[in-house]
């Protein structure tokens, strides 16, 4: 699943740099929203892997903070991201004669730029917060990686303060963006149904399903894990989803935008018949 994975998002990477029919800001996001896949699953899986074939199941106090960090981080770009691609796409069909005009490419490095300084900014600000607690019981993480519930779980003092922390940040990373991209795909649904041509509705609807599904999956997932108190921690249950978000759905985006997006799958032809050449 591992290789599957880290294959469909380097093929997204490739053909969206290669081919000239791709190079529209929505190809950029979608080319940089699998390169910060491609480095969130890195964060995880491989020691997640490494852990399942060795006795030594031990991670440095530092590793596990960065390994937080980093997973936070990567997490919040993606959000943000992801907001980023759905007002690309209300522009596209709710505005389309100043598409042109209002997404231009500074405007596309702008906002990656901004996904990427705010969701390290928060992470970092997070972590710090989680790691200066005092770990006095048990060491041992009842996880496959060093989440934010898990860790808490150990600390030996009073971490509401902290858990109202995770609950702000996860408000800016998660909710807030995710009902941002629900109004979004309100108006862009209602634009949709306007148009009168079948094909044009279908065409519409094509280069958006892609988007909304893998937005409700990161986010339906995430949100389940994050926005909760202390007291709802079931460690079993968190760790089921935890894998679900972590392997099965970074492994089902690439297909899910392939699958459903008529210039992916043209890009991936042709790619293939010049390579056949």
């Amino acid at each position: 699943m591992h290789l599957i994975t880290l294959a469909g998002h380097t093929t997204i990477v490739l053909i969206t740099l290669i081919d000239s029919c791709l190079q529209t800001p929505m190809y950029f996001f979608l080319r940089n929203l699998s390169i910060i896949e491609i480095c969130y699953i890195l964060v995880i899986v491989p020691n997640m892997l490494a852990n399942f074939l060795s006795r030594n199941q031990k991670m440095p106090f530092v590793g596990c903070a960065l390994q937080m960090h980093l997973f936070i981080a990567l997490g919040g770009a993606e959000c943000f991201l992801l907001t980023a691609m759905a007002y690309d796409r209300f522009v596209a069909i709710c505005n389309p004669l100043r598409y042109t005009l209002l997404i231009t490419r500074i405007f596309c490095l702008q906002m990656l730029g901004v996904a990427c300084v705010s969701g390290f900014a928060l992470s970092l600000t997070l972590t710090t917060l989680i790691f200066l607690l005092p770990f006095c019981q048990s060491h041992v993480i009842n996880h496959f990686f060093c989440d934010i519930p898990a860790v808490l779980y150990l600390a030996c003092s009073d971490t509401r303060a902290n858990e109202i922390a995770v609950f702000l940040v996860c408000m800016l990373i998660l909710l807030i963006p995710f009902l941002l991209i629900l109004f979004s795909y309100g108006f862009i649904i209602t634009a949709i149904l306007k148009i009168r041509s079948a094909e044009g509705r279908s065409k519409a609807f094509s280069t958006c399903a892609g988007h909304l599904l893998v937005s409700v999956l990161h986010y339906g997932c995430a949100i389940f894990i994050y926005i909760r108190p202390k007291s709802c921690y079931t460690p079993e249950q968190d760790k089921i989803v935890s894998l679900i978000y972590t392997n099965v759905t970074p492994m089902l985006y690439p297909m899910i935008y392939s699958l459903r997006n008529k210039e992916v799958k043209g890009a991936l032809r042709r790619l293939l018949a010049s390579h056949n050449q």
